[in-house]
């Protein structure tokens, strides 16, 4: 080899990235996958509200956290989309799950990743496939736009192209959208089509690849209320059901509807101004 190329194969080696090596997974139980470079960030402490403080999801929440039991065990489970209103505790939902499962003595890993980091998920796969542990992938938020071609990544992680899915790999997301992408741009690719039955089936068989569709629907008032009783009840703090109503009723009204989020926002508020700690 010359001197010219032997300089170009040393300058090829050097930007080539090495390895990624695999990371102490019991650092911790839940991790952030980042790339450029990737790597899985260790999260100590997960930002979560106990399951039995999610009020009006009792089916959604018993289904996944069976689930989560059955793949923590090593028994077959599904991938899980979360979808419907805003606020209503899917992700939410999803942590409480994982929480619940170490609690009954299972071991489990998260892995969270962000929708514009699906197409580096394939890579992500290979770091995780035939490791010992158990891991749930977790994409919040999920969702595909015009001409949006993430959702092609996507198919990796609920198929796994010729190798398949890892075994010790589940998949979990939430959405806004039952199918992933605006009611909108389906019915326009359906108008515009020769063959509108085929226009939009690669995309909406997105959804179908989840074995579980979990909906969430906007609460009641009633739930809405129960809600913030619960966290009153679990946070010790005392007020009356009158004005706890009267109070709530009103934050609601400004924020033009209730969900749990808007219950959370109001008893964040009301434990500031009684002075109570959400430590």
């Amino acid at each position: 080899m010359s001197k010219a190329l032997k300089r170009i194969a040393d300058a090829l080696e050097r930007m080539a990235p090495a390895p990624l090596a695999a990371p102490d997974f019991d650092a911790a139980e839940a991790f952030l996958w980042h790339v450029e470079p990737d790597r899985l960030q260790p999260v100590p402490e997960v930002s979560r509200v106990a399951i039995d403080l999610l009020i009006g999801v009792d089916r959604a929440r018993d289904t996944l956290l069976a689930n989560t039991l059955q793949f923590a065990r090593g028994l077959p489970a599904n991938n899980a989309l979360l979808w419907g209103a805003r606020g209503m505790g899917k992700s939410s939902l999803v942590k409480a799950v994982h929480a619940e499962v170490l609690r009954q003595g299972e071991g489990l890993k998260i892995v969270e990743l962000q929708r514009e980091d699906l197409p580096s998920v394939s890579r992500l796969l290979g770091l995780l496939r035939g490791r010992s542990e158990r891991f749930v992938l977790f994409c919040d938020d999920l969702s595909f736009s015009h001409d949006d071609q993430h959702y092609k990544s996507l198919k990796a992680v609920l198929d796994g192209g010729i190798e398949g899915r890892p075994e010790n790999v589940v998949f979990y997301a939430t959405s806004n959208r039952r199918h992933l992408m605006p009611r909108d741009m389906i019915e326009n690719e359906r108008s515009s089509a020769i063959s509108p039955s085929e226009a939009t089936e690669e995309k909406v068989s997105l959804s179908d690849r989840f074995g579980l569709w979990l909906g969430f629907h906007p609460c009641s008032q009633d739930e809405y209320l129960s809600i913030i009783r619960g966290y009153c009840d679990a946070y010790g703090l005392e007020i009356a059901d009158d004005a706890l109503r009267a109070e709530a009723v009103e934050w609601q009204a400004t924020r033009g509807g209730r969900s749990g989020r808007v219950a959370w926002q109001f008893f964040t508020d009301l434990a500031g101004r009684h002075g109570a700690t959400l430590g």
